[in-house]
């Protein structure tokens, strides 16, 4: 069965090595030098469960490895020899395990290399990698068997289950196993795989989130629980600063609205709060002068209370 999957990392032009220059020679007519060539990479494809809720096993994406080897990158996977831009001469897979995936194993990428030949049609192409515009990819290959996550059986099998649906606390999705076939890499809008496409040169990748990034970075987990109670501890000191002004604002001003004065602090932060207290509170203080007790001195006192005072 056909599979189109979409991916999200292409890398910027990094140089290219006398060695990759070979390979990239076996691929082409005539000899070019590194002058001639762009070179990229691409991230195709990788293990971890996918929008569609399929996911390419570690062992398919070793043996997808080989079967790239020279396909072409295209567009929208429009199968057109004039839609051609690239080629891919190397692949390799990946190994992160220090992330782990959904299904619960080491994270891993399948990893290409691409060239094109520097040409004034293309040149504006190669300034939309560089500059992050076109960077989302996706794959067009061949597998034998989809298989169900939960109980094993192959997909049309009538198992019942449904990816994407949670059973036992295990999420269902289909194993893309036996690629028989890779047919080319396309530019895409929206990849189905969001890690896949081109890989930028430095290796920098962005997050959208702290869930995101703790899950490539793991150890940063106490440090971040630290953080959030901390957090949490400003707030309850800042929802008691508020309390505090509403309380010397309607000291300060009987006639002032409770609700108007807690509408009016709650978007407030601490140093607006600290003036507003200090302003509140004085006039408070006039409003509501503190007084001491008055104990009247005695008029007199016996003689026999007064053998009692010292």
């Amino acid at each position: 069965m056909n599979i189109t999957k979409t991916a999200l990392a292409l890398q910027q032009a990094e140089g290219v090595s006398p060695e990759e220059l070979e390979l990239i020679n076996t691929w082409s007519k005539k000899p070019l030098t590194a002058q001639e060539v762009y070179v990229f990479s691409v991230r195709l494809c990788d293990n971890e469960v996918d929008r569609d809720f399929e996911r390419f096993p570690a062992q398919t994406l070793e043996a997808l490895a080989p079967l790239f080897l020279g396909k072409s990158g295209i567009f929208d996977h429009n199968w057109s020899a004039r839609g051609q831009a690239a080629r891919i001469f190397s692949t390799q897979v990946v190994q992160e395990p220090e992330r782990v995936t959904q299904a619960g194993d080491p994270y891993c990428w399948l990893k290409a290399r691409a060239y094109m030949v520097r040409t004034d049609d293309n040149r504006g192409l190669i300034a939309e990698i560089d500059g992050g515009i076109k960077k989302e990819v996706s794959v067009g290959c061949a597998v034998k068997r989809r298989v169900c996550s939960i109980c094993g059986e192959e997909a049309g099998a009538g198992c019942g289950h449904q990816p994407g649906q949670v059973y036992d606390g295990k999420l269902c999705y289909l194993s893309l196993e036996e690629p028989a076939d890779a047919y080319e890499f396309s530019f895409v809008a929206v990849p189905a795989q969001p890690q896949a496409g081109v890989v930028k040169a430095m290796g920098v990748k962005h997050y959208e989130t702290l869930k995101e990034l703790l899950a490539d970075y793991p150890r940063f987990a106490g440090e971040i629980e630290k953080l959030k109670a901390q957090a949490e501890l400003g707030e309850r000191a800042l929802k008691e600063l508020r309390e505090d002004v509403v309380r010397l604002a309607a000291l300060a001003d009987p006639q002032a609205e409770m609700k108007v004065l807690q509408s009016m602090v709650k978007h407030l932060e601490e140093p607006e709060l600290r003036q507003l207290q200090r302003l509140y509170g004085q006039k408070a203080a006039k409003n509501y002068p503190l007084q001491l007790p008055y104990v009247q001195k005695p008029q007199s006192l016996s003689q026999e209370d007064g053998a009692f005072l010292i």
